[in-house]
């Protein structure tokens, strides 16, 4: 139902596909006469442009030749005339022959004046403002000629004439030397405005307008023709003279280039022509092409529906191991998307790295031709993330319409959720196996109480018995109180046995246990006799460590002396595996970390045995784990059991440099809580 409702709309997206594509010929025509057009007006404005860059730089060239003639003429000027009087004839002279100086001038090294020319051609510029008043600009070019010891121009500046009118002028400066010291300078003062006029070729300003600005477009000087055309090409290039640069501008106004060439006009025709050959080959072509999409729409909406639908993954590849295809169920399935596997080789991005060794030989013996097992294999991949997942493989070879094999599809299956069920499975049998064994043990421990309970009670009372009858002899003997004190030992463990066998008798039947302030050091004295007696055995050093100002804890005085006891002997036993020159044995207590309501004490006991294995100690509280050959696998465990119910918590940590702490907490009694150490 979903799928043929799909169908209207692929056909309207169909038909609107094809009328946009003929909307985009129509477009994609005008767009290619306009350009067309577009480009033959750019040709021809490139043209007019690059002719008046041409024109540009001939003129820099022209002032630039015609300034170093003039240096040279002013060089001679020098020279030949030693005098003041023969000085003003040849400057005068050289005046008459270039229209762009305005004056010449003789100055001493001290810029005083010695002798001055003005041109004849016009009235003396400085006749209304006085020459004083470009005395700045004349001392800043010759300083400059004195450093580069040649010539030097000043920057430009507007001198106003008598006639209402003005002209922009630079200076140059040329320095005197004679026998290699500065006698004086020479100084000529140009007009910008005649240095356009006579510098720059008449036939570039007939068709031009030439003119210095300043950086910000400000014009200085203007010469050529008048503006006519509706449109303006301009020009820029620098002048670059010694203390001075200046912006010569080329300005040119055309009327609108033509837009229709002879040559681009048949250009375009006989592409006109071609394009619409093209459009009717195109609408023939495009009906054919239509059905054939119609119906390979419905056949790829149908295989799309179908691979979508699937909770299985799918991936082709072909003869060289290159992904070329996966659903979406298996992209979900490893965490990639179909971009980053397509066209991915070997090792593939879900391959985890410690297989992809295996993985890669495996593929390279199917590629040569060994078909994998129909039945499917099994194989671990990798998430995106990380996390790794089994998977179930049925791949078999991919066959083309011409019966060649172009490479493998394969079929996936997770089978995650087959594997966990499995493995709780297994989980839920191991505990009931552990839950059976550890009722087994309850009830042998209420029959070993009972029945231990009449042999213990009948050593105390002959203990007790003997005690009496030694007291009784007249005689002292050093042997009979040595005798005695061993009865006493003797009634003594005989009776906390008893205790001992009524703790696990109350822990095992879950009854309340009675719990009592006791010392930390009572606690401590109790085991060391046992203590003291297996570490002679074994050559074990003891030590015990009590910081001073410890209060009581409130335990089940025997339980705790047992989890004690239990965890000094293992320390013992691992330091007598561990074949130690020096054996320590380190038993703790102190305060540990406490808040208002509650404070503790930790107790702890150390070694320095070879340390517990990270695989070991992953299960060293399990019930029935155990690494020793005689062992049960319940003391740890019922360690942790006793130090729990008294609301504490039993761990251990390595210690360095070499051996094992274990630690635990008990609470500290009540109507001790205030008490501080």
């Amino acid at each position: 139902m979903r799928l043929s409702a799909r169908f209207p709309a692929l056909r309207l997206s169909s038909v609107w596909r094809r009328w946009s594509l003929w909307a985009s010929l129509v477009v994609l025509v005008f767009a290619v006469l306009g350009t067309l057009v577009w480009l033959a007006g750019r040709y021809e404005a490139s043209q007019v442009q690059g002719k008046l860059e041409r024109d540009t730089a001939d003129a820099i060239g022209d002032i630039r030749a015609a300034l170093t003639r003039n240096v040279q003429g002013l060089q001679a000027l020098q020279a030949s005339s030693p005098t003041p009087s023969s000085w003003t004839i040849e400057a005068a002279s050289l005046l008459r022959e270039h229209r762009e100086f305005m004056r010449i001038e003789w100055r001493d090294a001290s810029l005083a004046i010695l002798a001055q020319v003005d041109t004849p051609y016009r009235a003396p510029v400085f006749e209304r403002l006085g020459r004083d008043n470009a005395q700045s600009d004349v001392a800043l070019a010759c300083a400059t000629a004195r450093r580069l010891s040649g010539p030097a121009y000043s920057s430009s500046y507007f001198l106003p004439q008598p006639d209402g009118l003005g002209l922009e002028v630079i200076e140059l400066c040329l320095p005197q030397v004679t026998a290699g010291r500065l006698s004086g300078y020479l100084l000529a003062t140009y007009s910008l405005q005649e240095i356009l006029a006579d510098l720059v070729g008449q036939q570039l300003t007939r068709s031009q307008e030439v003119s210095f600005t300043e950086a910000d477009g400000t014009r200085l000087a203007l010469h050529g023709s008048a503006r006519r055309g509706s449109r303006v090409f301009t020009a820029q290039q620098l002048l670059d003279l010694p203390g001075n640069t200046l912006v010569l501008r080329m300005d040119s106004w055309r009327g609108a280039p033509d837009l229709f060439p002879n040559v681009l006009t048949a250009l375009v025709t006989a592409m006109s022509i071609a394009l619409v050959s093209v459009l009717v080959l195109l609408v023939k072509d495009s009906r054919r092409r239509l059905r054939a999409e119609r119906n390979l729409a419905d056949a790829l909406a149908f295989r799309k529906a179908m691979e979508d639908s699937l909770v299985t993954g799918l991936r082709a590849r072909d003869l060289q191991g290159r992904i070329s295809y996966v659903n979406p169920a298996f992209c979900q399935m490893v965490g990639f998307t179909a971009e980053e596997l397509l066209g991915h080789g070997t090792p593939a991005p879900y391959w985890p790295p410690e297989l992809a060794d295996e993985y890669h030989q495996r593929q390279a013996v199917r590629l040569a031709g060994h078909l994998p097992p129909r039945e499917g294999f099994e194989s671990v991949f990798m998430r995106k993330d990380g996390s790794r997942f089994p998977v179930l493989i049925i791949e078999a070879p991919l066959i083309n319409a011409q019966g060649l094999q172009t490479g493998w599809m394969s079929a996936f299956l997770d089978i995650s959720e087959q594997r966990r069920v499995e493995e709780l499975s297994r989980a839920s049998q191991e505990r009931l196996q552990a839950t059976a064994r550890l009722a087994t043990v309850g009830e042998m421990a209420s029959l070993l109480s009972h029945e231990l309970n009449q042999p213990l009670a009948a050593i105390s009372s002959y203990a007790t018995g003997s005690l009496n009858l030694m007291q009784g002899a007249s005689a002292p003997d050093p042997r009979l109180r040595d005798l005695a004190m061993a009865m006493r030992r003797i009634a003594e463990q005989a009776e906390r046995a008893g205790k001992v066998i009524k703790s696990v008798h109350d822990f095992v039947r879950r009854r309340d246990q009675a719990r009592e302030a006791v010392e930390p050091q009572a606690l401590i004295d109790a085991i060391m006799p046992l203590v003291s007696l297996q570490a002679r055995k074994l050559a074990v050093r003891v030590q015990t460590r009590l910081a001073e100002g410890l209060a009581p804890v409130l335990c089940d005085r025997t339980m705790v002396e047992q989890v004690l006891l239990n965890l000094s002997r293992n320390a013992m036993q691992a330091m007598d595996q561990a074949e130690l020159t020096e054996r320590l044995l380190v038993l703790q207590v102190r305060d540990a970390a406490s808040n208002e309501r509650q404070r503790w004490l930790e107790f702890s006991v150390a070694d320095r045995g070879a340390g517990i294995p990270d695989e070991v100690a992953r299960q060293l509280f399990t019930p029935f784990f155990t690494t020793k050959a005689e062992g049960m696998g319940l003391g740890l465990s019922l360690c942790r059991t006793v130090i729990e119910q008294h609301g504490g918590v039993l761990w251990f940590e390595p210690k360095q440099p070499a051996g094992t702490i274990f630690k635990f907490t008990l609470p500290v009694d009540p109507s001790r809580h205030g008490t501080h150490a």
